[in-house]
């Protein structure tokens, strides 16, 4: 990310939650110094953190970063495993101690708030990892970190790490205890949750848990796994968890990385149902298949995916929040043909259930209104101008031209000009339905009208003319309801 995009996410991260930002490597190049020493002027809430190794220059660097901040942490960190030692400090032991309490020491210098971090603590020797941490928090660190750097660690094995330094650190109390896992071997949110079951205060994480290699602890992770396990673990965070899926969608908006589809917490699959026994759960009580509620993370509902292995209450309820009122038997009608067409499709759309419905009864096909033309004159900088004629029973009404805010929204109000149905747009999406420069448009929207959702869907070569066929659907949906609740009355 850039100084910009790093600013706008640290204040997203400000607004979730999060006690401490490390913003960066502040020595590391000119753009991650200007970036720390912006978010330190500018972000409030959370401690603002600059990475810094133990020598002069580095802890030099990062202070002259943070010295705006609110609350400055300054996190020194040098490697402590016999391996880096050996063949990438080429230091022994005793140097080791030396360097880390004199970064410490130089740290203190400038704040109160230090953290130091043995480098590869999963790998250290558990009596000479006890001397750093005891000599680093009487120099005066107030946060060790215990960084499994590679992944290499176990639950059972991080949880022992910590125990040993509760039990075996004489001043262990002066000090909280942090971890840091990498994902190598997809341990890292289980060794984190260890760390804290045996000690640990402090979980360094990410957001959908990016990082080197194969990333970090993922914080959406820890955070409902503790929400949701709290008879076990005792212990939450102050995170707005209703703010963990609008965090993680910006954060794919700045990096491009996308999170896969069975990501926990905010995966699209991840309140997504296609079993047809979990289905028919689901609709009697959410509890039996959803350990937490979409709407605690951030998303609107449960995703019951219609496919091969849905049964006949999942189509049911589908069918009504399309608009439709069913009997049983119409719906097994579409159900035995649902069935056929989801053995050739991996997922059955709202479309393919629609145009099953008004296969099988072509009444409720019937159109109230039909587009015949449309004119829209749009131009960058000018409100653009949608005119619509539409026709109803062979008699044809044109709506005067309508400013909207963007095409969309003209269209919206010239097609709710001339019908007089007003649709409350709840979702929009447009999209090419083949590869190339003359692929089709594919438009779906979703809208409220009167309590009820319906859903517009059409494909055409122009995405306006997409669009306006879209609402124009939704609309037609939206009459016929009109007229079924009538005939209730």
């Amino acid at each position: 990310m850039n100084r910009e995009e790093k600013l706008e996410f640290a204040h997203a991260l400000a607004e979730l939650g999060v006690d401490i930002i490390e913003a960066g490597f502040p020595i590391a190049s000119p753009g991650d110094f200007e970036s720390v020493r912006e978010i330190a002027n500018q972000v409030r809430g959370p401690e603002i953190c600059g990475l810094a190794r133990c020598n002069d220059a580095d802890i030099d660097r990062a202070w002259d970063a943070l010295r705006s901040a609110s609350n400055p942490r300054i996190h020194v960190f040098l490697a402590t495993s016999a391996i880096h030692r050996e063949f990438k400090l080429k230091m022994t032991p005793d140097q080791i101690i030396e360097r880390a309490i004199a970064g410490v020491r130089r740290a203190r210098g400038y704040c109160p708030n230090i953290e130091f971090s043995p480098e590869d603590a999963a790998r250290t020797e558990i009596d000479f990892l006890c001397q750093v941490v005891e000599a680093v928090i009487r120099e005066g660190a107030t946060t060790v970190n215990i960084p499994d750097t590679v992944g290499y660690a176990t639950p059972t094995h991080m949880g022992n790490v910590i125990r040993q330094l509760v039990n075996r650190v004489p001043n262990i109390d002066k000090a909280v205890i942090a971890i840091h896992c990498h994902n190598d071997l997809g341990l890292a949110v289980a060794n984190s949750l260890a760390a804290v079951e045996n000690g640990a205060g402090q979980i360094e994480c990410t957001i959908n848990g990016i990082g080197e290699r194969a990333g970090n602890c993922a914080l959406e992770e820890v955070v409902m796994a503790m929400r949701v396990r709290s008879d076990y673990y005792h212990c939450d965070t102050r995170i707005n968890s209703q703010l963990l899926v609008p965090t993680s969608r910006l954060l794919c908006k700045l990096t491009g990385l996308q999170v896969q589809r069975n990501k926990a917490i905010v995966g699209r699959n991840a309140f997504a149902h296609e079993s047809g026994i979990h289905q028919d759960g689901m609709l009697k009580e959410p509890r039996t298949y959803e350990i937490m509620r979409p709407e605690d993370v951030g998303l609107q509902k449960t995703d019951l995916v219609l496919g091969k292995h849905s049964g006949r209450a999942a189509l049911a309820d589908r069918i009504r929040s399309l608009g439709y009122e069913l009997n049983a038997e119409e719906v097994l009608a579409i159900f035995n043909e649902f069935k056929l067409l989801a053995d050739r499709k991996k997922e059955v759309s709202d479309s393919d259930i629609v145009g099953l419905i008004e296969q099988q009864l072509p009444e409720t096909g019937e159109e109230e209104w039909s587009l015949v033309d449309y004119t829209a004159n749009l131009r960058c900088g000018n409100r653009p101008h949608v005119t619509v004629t539409l026709q109803r029973g062979g008699l044809r009404e044109t709506a005067d031209s309508v400013i909207g805010d963007g095409p969309v929204d003209a269209a919206f109000g010239a097609i709710e000009k001339i019908t007089g149905v007003t649709l409350n747009c709840k979702e929009f999406s447009i999209k090419a339905t083949t590869i190339g420069i003359n692929a089709s448009a594919e438009a779906s929207i979703e809208v409220e009208h009167q309590g009820h959702e319906y859903r517009g869907q059409a494909v055409a070569m122009d995405s306006l003319e997409a669009t306006i066929k879209a609402i124009l659907n939704a609309t037609n949906r939206a009459v016929a309801g009109n007229k079924r609740e009538a005939v209730k009355r």
